[in-house]
């Protein structure tokens, strides 16, 4: 069964303005801001860390990079073992030992120690969204997906947008160790306040009515969940996964490498570069949610879901490959920057669309499911920093990186307008009950 012909809705399920359900939407929102805020710290302090230490852009792109191997490969594990010890625990266990990685991070005293830090972030890492997607699927409703995602997500873009004023602003003042330990600190202190504030199932929440209860699924214990169909579930979301890695690719680059190009191409010191790298980003704070409130608003009027996310992701991906176009041509500093903060914008458009097709088709396994898509995430994560860090090595400049990126978001163009995502599970999910 294809992801169509759903009942088109009039009226979106309200979420923020339900105490209990905001509460948990809440907290996801502040727990994907810490996550990104620590990824894209290490960007920030690039240029420091790399003089002190004495690396090279290589060296530098394997820092970045070994954070993304370990959070590749244990991708899919990871969601699956959310699924088994429930969102709760997972993210309590989870966001203590990448608290205690960020704090090792700022201990760091040379490659090797650099390495061995940002790898057991990536351990602890790669289980984190899967496992708050699941909590996603149990908590909010299905027919708001896109929303969910795109608020989420844009909580993560105002981490990437604060990193680099707040960590540059660190360094002119004291140093860059402090920003890891800062975020160190309230890794831990989020994951402690999660575990005393949510439930894994709704109706284990003192308080919920009725009426919240019947908006979301029905969450069956551990014990009578179906075993996950791995064959369905990998046939469905392998295009994904492919498309994911084309998003992924253009990502890392804007998260590791545009305080470099700032620094370095456009010769501006550390008091403007942060400034102008969060201006960059901010682009995705507002790509993020447009994207999840126009590709759940599309839903809701056509009754397809593979046509809104389908549609959004064209957008994006279009977009954000023209507006990279300028940069191969070694533009003026302001043209630089407006056309970088626009491909970040339509990039991220797509953002909530692909972390919504793992709940759409799959609720009850959507910790499964977006661990098997986000797995695109992080094998681009491997590839892309030490690549243009190479690159950027051999020519001296940004040109040939930005034209490969290019090259890649019309290849996620191409997949996203044929892909096909089936239904591997219709419970709770707002294909419930469609046909083809």
């Amino acid at each position: 069964m294809a992801l169509t012909d759903t009942a088109p809705r009039t009226a979106a399920t309200p979420i923020l303005f339900h105490r209990r359900r905001g509460r948990v939407l809440v907290l996801l929102c502040v727990m994907y801001f810490i996550a990104y805020f620590d990824r894209t710290n290490i960007s920030a302090a690039g240029p420091s860390i790399i003089k002190e230490f004495g690396l090279t852009n290589a060296e530098f792109g394997l820092a970045a990079s070994v954070f993304a191997i370990f959070y590749a490969s244990l991708q899919i594990f990871g969601g699956w073992i959310g699924e088994k010890v429930g969102p709760r625990r997972g993210l309590l266990i989870l966001g203590l030992l990448w608290g205690a990685s960020t704090l090792f991070t700022g201990l760091a005293v040379g490659l090797v120690s650099l390495l061995i830090a940002r790898a057991i972030l990536g351990f602890s890492e790669s289980a984190t969204f899967p496992t708050a997607t699941q909590a996603m699927s149990r908590w909010m409703p299905p027919d708001r997906n896109g929303f969910v995602q795109g608020i989420v997500h844009s909580a993560s873009r105002l981490g990437t947008f604060a990193a680099p004023i707040v960590v540059t602003t660190l360094i002119i003042w004291s140093g860059w160790r402090e920003s890891f330990f800062l975020v160190g600190v309230l890794s831990m202190l989020w994951a402690i306040v999660w575990f005393v504030m949510f439930r894994d199932r709704p109706r284990d929440m003192k308080g919920m009515t009725a009426q919240e209860l019947s908006e979301v699924p029905a969450i069956p214990k551990a014990a009578d969940r179906p075993p996950v169909p791995w064959k369905r579930l990998i046939r469905t979301i392998l295009p994904v996964t492919l498309v994911d890695f084309g998003y992924g690719w253009v990502a890392w680059v804007f998260f590791t490498w545009i305080p470099t190009l700032l620094a370095t191409v456009y010769k501006q010191d550390i008091s403007k570069y942060g400034l102008l790298t969060s201006l960059i980003l901010a682009g995705g704070v507002i790509g993020d949610t447009l994207g999840g409130v126009l590709s759940d608003r599309l839903l809701r009027k056509t009754g397809n879901a593979r046509s809104a996310r389908r549609t959004l992701l064209l957008i994006g991906f279009i977009g954000s490959a023209l507006c990279l176009v300028p940069l191969v041509f070694s533009p003026p500093l302001t043209v630089a920057i407006v056309a970088l903060a626009f491909s970040f914008f339509f990039l991220e458009l797509t953002n909530a669309q692909l972390w919504s097709i793992p709940m759409d088709v799959a609720p009850t396994w959507s910790g499964t499911a977006s661990g098997m898509m986000n797995t695109g995430f992080g094998v681009a994560g491997i590839l892309s920093p030490i690549v243009v860090g190479a690159l950027v090595d051999v020519t001296g400049d940004f040109v040939v990186p930005f034209a490969v990126s290019i090259g890649i978001l019309v290849a996620a163009t191409v997949l996203a307008g044929v892909m096909k995502p089936k239904r591997v599970d219709p419970i709770g999910s707002p294909l419930a009950g469609s046909t083809d």
